[in-house]
């Protein structure tokens, strides 16, 4: 996870064609993994309201909680960086930061 980052500072200080390219390809990486986590905290929520049991419950909550963490840690990573999501085929800017 750390080396992502690093990666991602790393290609921000410099200012060539492929270094750009990368740089991008780094920013797409890190909208996907936002995407699985929003699908993750989705999938967290529906296993909790259909928890039964006790044990259910509380890995339930559990799940739900560390899901709900690590997406705000990539929401929060994405805006120190500047990062959006943009729609490819319209271009509209689904988030803050600038648009790739």
């Amino acid at each position: 996870m750390m080396n992502l980052w690093s990666k991602l500072r790393e290609k921000w200080t410099s200012g060539s064609k492929t270094e750009a390219t990368e740089r991008q390809q780094l920013d797409w990486e890190l909208v996907a993994q936002i995407k699985r986590a929003h699908v993750e905290w989705t999938i967290a929520q529906n296993r909790f309201d259909i928890a039964l049991e006790k044990d259910e419950v509380d890995y339930a909550v559990y799940a739900l909680e560390a899901a709900e963490k690590r997406y705000e840690m990539l929401l929060k990573q994405a805006k120190k960086v500047r990062v959006s999501m943009v729609d490819r085929e319209s271009g509209k800017v689904m988030g803050g930061g600038v648009p790739l």
